[in-house]
């Protein structure tokens, strides 16, 4: 498939370089079928990529494996299915997950939390290209690709022994690092147009951010990276009233966060005189200047109760600068 049929069913969101990065990433890993290890923070869309590389080159299913699920006696049956009679319970013969995915794409998911048994197993899977249903007495031949990812460092899991140092190189063939949001938090206006439009097709109310709110979205850390920015928005549409928005209707961490950034007036003696003093958040630094002292004009006003000469005094200007910037930027 050519680079314009790819981006043309581009499911990425975002034009920073990191995301020009990645894409360039999954291009490059869908002209073969070596395993790829995808990394990332929980939350970044690893599945999404693996969905991207398999959709770019496409050949059979698509088979999302949990590895985080995959727990209990039945655990190898999950993976590589079972013959009639095999075990108590087995009243016929069932495909596994492994066969499922022959001829395309295996993804396993938080790869890191297998158990080191099923690590040994897989590995075979990865050497010799075959595995063996719970109960038959053959190997069986699979052709697929295998896509796996983890927020875990698998060099630390390895260290630690709680990961197979051979299994760790068989995957790590072609490796993609997804940035967590906070480094590319440029694509947070596109991101939010497109999980607004997906609400809207979802039947959500309609809902748009003030200059308020979209600071609040562009200074937040996101530590859920791109799945929490998604729930904050579906949360804050079904939640929000037509025509209007309160800040009350964010998630509680944005709104601790919004706090916490908020100037303060906390009384300072010089003299006999005392003078508040004033505390700004930080500007982020795709504000423009004027925006900036408009912004720490309002909040200034806001921390000293509106007492002009207050205000004035902790943003360290004269009442009259105070005067002509407010008239400026039609502050009231």
């Amino acid at each position: 498939m050519n680079a314009c049929a790819i981006a043309s069913a581009d499911p990425l969101i975002g034009q920073s370089p990191e995301m020009a990065a990645v894409r360039r990433l999954i291009r490059k890993a869908s002209q073969n079928r070596l395993p790829v290890l995808l990394l990332g923070e929980s939350g970044t869309g690893k599945e999404v990529v693996a969905r991207a590389i398999h959709a770019a080159n496409p050949s059979g299913q698509f088979v999302p494996i949990d590895c985080g699920s995959l727990v209990g006696t039945l655990m190898e049956s999950e993976l590589f299915g079972h013959v009639k009679g095999s075990f108590s319970g087995a009243v016929e013969n069932k495909k596994g997950l492994v066969e499922l995915a022959d001829g395309g794409t295996a993804f396993f998911d938080e790869i890191g939390d297998l158990p080191l048994d099923m690590q040994v197993k897989l590995l075979r899977l990865l050497q010799e290209r075959e595995y063996r249903p719970v109960g038959a007495l053959k190997w069986r031949a699979v052709d697929l690709r295998i896509i796996s990812a983890t927020h875990r460092d698998l060099k630390a899991e390895v260290k630690a022994g709680r990961f197979r140092q051979d299994l760790y190189y068989r995957l790590n063939v072609f490796s993609i690092r997804l940035p967590p949001l906070r480094e590319h938090r440029q694509d947070i206006p596109e991101l939010l147009e497109h999980f607004l439009a997906a609400g809207r097709a979802e039947g959500l109310p309609e809902f748009q951010p003030s200059a308020e709110v979209m600071e609040i979205l562009l200074s937040y850390d996101w530590p859920g990276n791109v799945r929490e920015l998604k729930h904050c928005i579906d949360r804050t549409a079904a939640m929000s009233s037509p025509g209007a928005f309160d800040l009350s209707v964010l998630p509680s961490a944005l709104q601790h966060h919004h706090a916490a950034r908020q100037p303060h007036c906390v009384a300072a003696t010089a003299g006999e005189e005392t003078y508040p003093a004033f505390t700004r958040a930080p500007r982020l630094p795709v504000i423009s200047i004027p925006a900036s002292e408009k912004q720490a004009i309002l909040r200034a006003l806001t921390a000293c109760a509106g007492e002009r000469s207050k205000a004035a005094q902790a943003l360290g200007i004269g009442r009259t600068t105070l005067y002509r910037k407010m008239k400026e930027y039609g502050i009231e």
